[in-house]
């Protein structure tokens, strides 16, 4: 029962905890009700928590880097959840890296909980459900949510749109082709950090860092009164991360001053609104048996080139009705 699942989260129940955000990532239409009723129930209780983006190509170091960062975090007594979205298996749906084993150390520890969720295939490699499953894993009482992409596509702007501070982070001696660092991501930034910076990449590491401020002056800040800081770390050696976390805490002070961060959530939760309501439009015209064969020819003749995308949704969209 959703009631009892609720009770099981706001109690801090690992299991119950599980369980009720494998409900909220479930997309059986059988799991919508119940589902629903849970975050009614979850709703009131959720916590006001940082919600925190990272990101950063493959070999950067995130899994590493969010260990340390969990750890020393929940040393000074936070309570850390992380929802770590892995490449879907193409066969059976499920996470294939697994970053339970990734992060040994944080996995045991008893104010942390972490989710590797599998992207199954949506835009960027986000979870659909990642925004519902902070909901519940606030309510468990969780004060910390760092949210890892899988680096690639448009993950860092899916993931922008439902945190408060986005961190990107940056290697030393690798050429911006490498790192595949665009003008975009930069613009998403609101705190960069060169990971990796222990034994002879001390000096690589701040001189990366230094080029990584000129190009930040290049492109639009993400906020009006904020100036993305550039920091240099170490998740190996754990240091820089005291420093890093300071510059989160004084981006949340200064954000909730302004005004900035309830505007910026008040536009991610419309964000995702919209969203769901274009999925579950399709969802809806898809289970008509009608309108399925009509799209099922249109994309046949899109496919074999007698028709242009653009007249097929037309077409549909006349069968639809004024």
């Amino acid at each position: 029962m959703p009631s009892d699942l609720a009770a099981g989260v706001l109690a801090g129940d690992r299991t119950a905890i599980g369980q009720a955000i494998t409900l909220v990532e479930s997309i059986l239409p059988k799991h919508r009700v119940d589902a629903a009723a849970l975050l009614g129930a979850l709703l009131p209780h959720r916590g006001d928590a940082h919600r925190v983006g990272i990101t950063g190509v493959p070999g950067v170091g995130k899994s590493t880097f969010i260990e340390a960062l969990g750890l020393q975090l929940t040393g000074a007594g936070h309570k850390v959840a992380v929802l770590a979205v892995d490449p879907s298996s193409s066969r059976t749906g499920g996470s294939i890296l697994g970053d339970k084993t990734r992060m040994a150390q944080l996995s045991v520890d008893p104010d942390a909980f972490i989710r590797p969720s599998p992207s199954a295939g949506t835009l960027g490699g986000v979870t659909r459900a990642t925004r519902e499953a902070m909901i519940v894993l606030e309510a468990a009482g969780h004060d910390v949510v760092l949210v890892e992409t899988v680096g690639v596509g448009q993950s860092e702007t899916v993931v922008h749109g439902m945190v408060d501070i986005f961190v990107v982070l940056m290697l030393s001696g690798a050429g911006d082709e490498l790192q595949g660092i665009k003008k975009g991501v930069l613009e998403l930034a609101d705190l960069l950090a060169v990971n990796k910076a222990d034994g002879v990449n001390v000096d690589k590491a701040k001189q990366a860092a230094v080029d990584y401020r000129r190009a930040l002056h290049l492109v639009q800040p993400p906020g009006a009164s904020w100036e993305p800081p550039v920091l240099t770390c170490s998740a190996i050696e754990r240091t820089g991360l005291a420093e890093l976390w300071s510059e989160i805490e004084r981006h949340r002070a200064l954000m909730t001053e302004t005004g900035e961060r309830d505007a910026r959530r008040r536009e991610q939760k419309l964000t995702w609104m919209r969203t769901m309501l274009q999925e579950r439009l399709l969802a809806h015209f898809d289970a008509d048996p009608v309108f399925a064969a009509a799209r099922a020819d249109v994309e046949a003749a899109v496919s074999d080139g007698s028709l242009t995308p653009s007249v097929a949704v037309d077409q549909l969209l006349d069968r639809l009705g004024p």
